[in-house]
C-alpha cells in the first residue's frame, strides 16, 4: 500500500476526490493506492505530478508529497508481532482463504442503506444458503443421527462445517436423540503438540451426556461395560445417540481405531446404539485414506462426505440469497462485472488451481470489495473494485 493513502487522510481528502482532480476512476485510484498498479492509459511520471501538485494544492507538505508514492509498512497487531506475515505456503497458494475476516465499516453501511451484514453470523436455519452439495451433506447428517451411520464430514477451512453442525443441533432440538460433544479445544493428535482426544474422553463424554447424574466407573473396563449398559438402556427408553467430533482431523489413530470398534461392540442385537459424525479439514483424508494401513479397518466402514466449494453457476444464488436477507437485491450491491471478478479472484486461487469459492472466502472478498466501494465513492462493487482490494 503507498503512503499516499495516509497522505490523503492527514489533508481531509478521499481517494473519489482524487480520482475527480486527476481525471480517472475512483477504482483505477484504489488499485494505485492499494496494489501499486499504475494505469496504462496515463504515462506514469505525468500522473506523478498530477497527484503531487494536487496534494500539494490542498496542504500537503512538500515532505508528505515527495514520500507519497512510497510503500507503507504493514501495521503491526502489536509490539511482538513480526512486520510482515512469515513466509507461509499455505497462505501464499490461497490468500483469500486467509484473509482476515471482514466486516462492513459503519460508514459502508450507512452508505448502502444497510442495518446488518450480508456475511454475518448466521442467527437462524433459515439464514443458511443450500446449494445442493451442502444439502446432500447436510441431510447425510441427519439420516445419520437420526438412524444410524459412521460419517465423516470433510472440507476446507470457511467451507461451512461448523455452520452444518449448528444446523444439525437444531435440526434434533425436538427429535429423541442425544447429541454427544466432546470438548476439543487445545485438541492435538499426539500429547506433545497438545491434548489428544482418547477413548476414554469418549467414554467420559457419552456417560455425560446419556446419564450426568451417574458416577463413572474409576477403571476404563468398568467405565466402558457402565457406557454400554447405559447407552442400551437410554435405547430401550426409545433415544438415539449422535456422537459428534470437530476438528477431527486432529484425531490420533489410536482413536480412530477405537471408533471402528465403539461401532462395532456398542450394539443391543441389530441395532448400533452410537453413531458416528466426524469433522475435519482436508487432513482428515489422508488419515482415513485406504492405503493408510493403520486405519485400513475404519477406512471401510465409515462413509466420507466431502463439502465442494460453491460452483461458479451458483455463486449468483448464493449472492443474491445472502444480499436477500440483509434486505437489499443483488444488483443493489454488485453489478455482473463484480461477481465475474470474484469468480476469477476465487475461482482458481488454491492450490493446484482448485477453486476456492467458499462460503467464507467468498463473504470476506465481498465485504472488503463493499467497504473500498463505500471508502472511493463507488454506488456498486464492480470488477475495478473488487481488483482493488
Amino acid at each position: 500500500m503507498l503512503r499516499l493513502k495516509k497522505v490523503l487522510a492527514d489533508i481531509g481528502k478521499g481517494q473519489a476526490d482524487l480520482a475527480r482532480a486527476v481525471k480517472l476512476s475512483p477504482a483505477a485510484i484504489a488499485q494505485l493506492i492499494n496494489h501499486g498498479q499504475w494505469p496504462k492509459s496515463i504515462e506514469q511520471d505525468s500522473l506523478q505530478w498530477q497527484i503531487t501538485d494536487y496534494l500539494m494544492n490542498n496542504g500537503a507538505l512538500f515532505c508528505q508529497a515527495r514520500t507519497a508514492f512510497e510503500e507503507m509498512e504493514p501495521a503491526r497487531a502489536n509490539a511482538q508481532a513480526p512486520a510482515t506475515p512469515e513466509n507461509n505456503h499455505e497462505t501464499q497458494e490461497c490468500p483469500d482463504m486467509l484473509m482476515a475476516k471482514q466486516v462492513l465499516r459503519p460508514d459502508t453501511k450507512r452508505a448502502f442503506n444497510l442495518h446488518h451484514d450480508p456475511f454475518g453470523e448466521l442467527k437462524a436455519a433459515e439464514e443458511m444458503y443450500l446449494s445442493p452439495d451442502i444439502r446432500y451433506i447436510r441431510e447425510s447428517m441427519y439420516q445419520t443421527a437420526r438412524h444410524d451411520g459412521f460419517l465423516a464430514v470433510v472440507g476446507e477451512s470457511g467451507a461451512g462445517k461448523s455452520t452444518l453442525r449448528r444446523d444439525l443441533a437444531h435440526r434434533l432440538r425436538n427429535e429423541p436423540v442425544i447429541v454427544i460433544e466432546p470438548y476439543v479445544l487445545g485438541m492435538e493428535d499426539n500429547d506433545t503438540k497438545g491434548k489428544s482426544l482418547k477413548a476414554t474422553h469418549i467414554a467420559e463424554s457419552v456417560m455425560a451426556a446419556v446419564a450426568p447424574l451417574e458416577k463413572a466407573k474409576s477403571s476404563p473396563e468398568a467405565r466402558f461395560a457402565q457406557m454400554h449398559a447405559t447407552l442400551k438402556a437410554s435405547h430401550g427408553a426409545g433415544f438415539r445417540h449422535v456422537l459428534i467430533i470437530e476438528e477431527a482431523h486432529s484425531l490420533p489413530i489410536p482413536t480412530l481405531k477405537h471408533l471402528k470398534r465403539m461401532r462395532d461392540q456398542l450394539e443391543h442385537g441389530f441395532d448400533k446404539l452410537l453413531s458416528i459424525i466426524l469433522i475435519g479439514q482436508p487432513e482428515l483424508l489422508i488419515k482415513l485414506s485406504p492405503r493408510n494401513g493403520d486405519v485400513r479397518e475404519v477406512a471401510q466402514r465409515i462413509e466420507i462426505a466431502q463439502l465442494q466449494p460453491i460452483t461458479v453457476g451458483d455463486l449468483d444464488a448464493h449472492l443474491a440469497f445472502r444480499c436477500k436477507h440483509a434486505g437489499k437485491q443483488l444488483d443493489e450491491l454488485i453489478d455482473a462485472s463484480g461477481v465475474q471478478a470474484i469468480i476469477e479472484r476465487l475461482g482458481s486461487s488454491g492450490k493446484d488451481g482448485a477453486s476456492q469459492l467458499y462460503p467464507l472466502a467468498i463473504g470476506n472478498l465481498f465485504n472488503a470489495a463493499l467497504n473500498l466501494a463505500a471508502e472511493i465513492g463507488e454506488s456498486r462493487i464492480t470488477a475495478d473494485v473488487v481488483k482493488g482490494v
